[in-house]
């Protein structure tokens, strides 16, 4: 087996490399580590760290701009597919829309330091319709920034980080065997992470058609919109009658609702996932008959829309 120090010092730079590419690409393989590996080599000029900052960059721009390119073609709809394959919450998807609506294309400077925003910016970045300039622009000053960094703690830390490296090449095979380990942990804690919340969609969730027929019945419950502010500004569809709130205003909103009140929440993000964490937020609060609509607004529309009749 070959020792760790070597092995980086011989294919350091094809490592970040793919490293950094299998991350953007959607793999929960972090990069940062090998990038303060990369970082710490440097010092002593065992790795060159000019290249392995534009290998980092080259890697995560080729991965970036595919996600870009995917999102400008399906739009939103990519936006599924990547919270079907990434272990990140799909609430992220809610976050980066937030911060896209504040800052826009200059959010991709920040994107890459933030969990769960940098899975879905590049996507995002296609499907609200950035142009494809300013886009590699911005996530190229955006990964230099977020690599450089990475590769500057290392260089810092490098009696650290060379002492780390030394103590796990001197126990070989087992120092892999463990690394692999707390990271199928990671992964492992992550899927739970995200099971949980799907438990709580599939368990609790109320289907359009029900919805319809209590409105009918005149029983209708309290219906909130829970779509980003961008959601709702790019889509003025809504279904009738339902109150606006964003998440971190649930509360405050049905603070006078009885708690034994069927409330349902919609959204039109993947797994009703903003709709899914409203529903917990008063559930925890002490709201019994909290209910995520399946499907969110696509579903209501895709059934006619507007009030039921009757």
């Amino acid at each position: 087996m070959l020792h760790l120090v070597a092995l980086f010092e011989q294919h350091g730079p094809l490592l970040v490399f793919l490293n950094v590419l299998v991350e953007q690409l959607g793999v929960p393989v972090p990069a940062v580590p090998t990038l303060m590996v990369a970082g710490a080599l440097s010092v002593e000029g065992r790795l060159v760290w000019q290249q392995i900052l534009l290998l980092a960059v080259l890697g995560s721009g080729m991965a970036n701009f595919a996600w870009y390119l995917a999102g400008k073609r399906f739009g939103m709809q990519i936006l599924g597919l990547m919270c079907r394959i990434s272990l990140s919450p799909d609430a992220c998807v809610r976050r980066t829309e937030n911060v896209f609506a504040r800052w826009g294309v200059t959010a991709l400077l920040v994107a890459r330091f933030v969990p769960g925003l940098s899975a879905v910016a590049s996507p995002l970045s296609g499907a609200m319709g950035f142009s494809a300039g300013r886009f590699v622009l911005f996530d190229t000053l955006g990964t230099t920034l977020w690599a450089g960094a990475a590769m500057l703690a290392g260089r810092v830390l490098h009696r650290q980080v060379d002492g780390v490296i030394h103590a796990l090449a001197s126990i070989g095979s087992i120092a892999l065997a463990v690394l692999a380990g707390l990271l199928a942990l990671y992964v492992l804690w992550r899927w739970i992470e995200r099971q949980r919340l799907l438990g709580f969609v599939r368990e609790h969730r109320i289907d359009v058609a029900e919805l319809r027929q209590r409105m009918e019945a005149g029983e209708a419950p309290v219906i909130v919109d829970v779509r980003s502010a961008v959601s709702r500004g790019s889509d003025p569809r809504r279904i009738p009658g339902a109150l606006e709130a964003e998440l971190e205003e649930v509360r405050q909103l049905l603070a006078d609702v009885s708690p034994e009140r069927e409330i349902v929440f919609y959204c039109n993000c993947p797994n009703e996932a903003s709709a899914a964490n409203a529903a917990r937020i008063l559930q925890r609060a002490g709201y019994r008959h909290v209910r995520p609509l399946r499907g969110g607004l696509d579903a209501w529309m895709a059934e006619g829309g507007g009030l039921p009749s009757g």
